[in-house]
């Protein structure tokens, strides 16, 4: 019977399977309600993106968790009952996951496009645009993502009418002097920017 303890405490402390999962089940859920965006290889990842991979790989972390553990297990040994730390990693789980299915939902029905722009800034700065259109209006921001490709808010945003997205449409301005860049988006008479708070990128 000792020897079998011994055994269980080997398996389930060879790696910390529950504390690396509770870890990342923290960042999917701040990532999940974030306007993080991230840039890999001039791929825009949003945040429910990187939120729903965090989640996934803490659920299966912890599914090997409990598949090891019950596998060394005494067969007559008492099944344990969930506990406090349980509790708290199925909030974690279940916030990450709302954040993910909300952040979703917000990109599928917008029709969310990401852009990242051109001319690159000093030190491999870019400029980075997410537009969406929702009745009869188009919303958009932009982020301003530097060498590490991660960006946790824009930079500034924009409210045109009639669905209109200036970006797409290429009515946009961006133009970098030292550290700093500035973007700048126009309407036409017939779609007009409605409302606008841009601000200069900075990358630092």
């Amino acid at each position: 019977m000792e020897s079998k303890q011994r055994r269980v405490g080997r398996v389930t402390q060879a790696f910390p399977y529950q504390v690396v999962a509770a870890v990342l089940l923290v960042l999917a859920a701040v990532a999940g309600w974030s306007s993080l965006i991230v840039v890999v290889g001039g791929q825009v990842i949003p945040a429910w993106v990187v939120g729903s991979s965090l989640l996934v790989i803490s659920l299966i972390l912890a599914g090997v968790h409990t598949v090891r553990k019950l596998g060394a297990a005494d067969d007559k040994a008492p099944i344990p009952r969930p506990g406090l730390r349980h509790l708290v990693l199925g909030l974690l789980a279940a916030a990450a996951g709302l954040g993910c299915v909300f952040g979703a939902v917000s990109d599928l029905a917008g029709g969310a496009d990401y852009r990242v722009l051109r001319p690159v800034g000093p030190d491999g700065c870019v400029a980075v645009v997410r537009e969406t259109s929702f009745l009869k209006a188009s919303d958009g921001v932009v982020y301003a993502v530097g060498r590490t490709g991660v960006a946790w808010q824009p930079s500034g945003s924009w409210t045109a009418d009639d669905m209109y997205r200036p970006v797409a449409e290429g009515a946009y301005e961006l133009r970098w002097s030292g550290a700093d860049g500035t973007f700048a988006v126009s309407g036409s008479a017939t779609d007009p920017i409605v409302a606008s708070e841009l601000n200069p990128l900075d990358c630092g």
